[in-house]
């Protein structure tokens, strides 16, 4: 039996592969993000579509991204109350997702997006220069890509060992 290799997924995951291996601690965070809201995205398509295998599939990923994504990558000590709030949050999420699975409910699924939307997008706004430094965020038509880390990494913001 011979399986075929679709060119476009090597490409994808080679792309991702390099993308990651590049990305400061900050974009990683970012990803992670992305990545979670797109796997929810698409298990409420498999959801509403009654694709069960799929939807298992992609809300496992969701999970994973949050709990050994995410939630793991918290440091506490140097986070202090902003780390522990997070990852009561991510906990409360993950149950909610592992419900929503469970019971098919989509808006289990528009609540953990409506939860965690807001911390992507301000995590994204942490990493453009010089805002930290208390300078004025940059126009939001700036790429995020060309974002750059925060100079303190043990910050309160800081997500520590990334």
């Amino acid at each position: 039996m011979s399986t075929k290799r679709n060119p476009y997924e090597a490409y994808s995951k080679t792309s991702l592969e390099s993308e990651v291996a590049q990305a400061s601690p900050h974009k990683l965070i970012l990803m992670l993000f992305d990545g979670l809201l797109s796997a929810i995205k698409q298990a409420k398509t498999h959801m509403e579509a009654r694709r069960i295998a799929e939807k298992g599939m992609a809300l496992s990923k969701a999970v994973a991204i949050l709990e050994e994504g995410l939630r793991s990558s918290l440091d506490k000590e140097v986070g202090g109350e902003l780390a522990e709030n997070l990852d009561a949050l991510y906990e409360y999420c993950s149950d909610r997702l592992i419900e929503a699975n469970l019971k098919n409910k989509p808006e289990l699924l528009d609540e953990v997006v409506k939860l965690l939307t807001p911390i992507r997008d301000a995590w994204e706004t942490i990493g453009q220069p010089g805002y930290l430094q208390g300078e004025a965020p940059q126009p939001a038509a700036q790429p995020a890509a060309e974002a750059a880390p925060p100079e303190n990494r043990n910050s309160p913001l800081s997500y520590g060992h990334v």
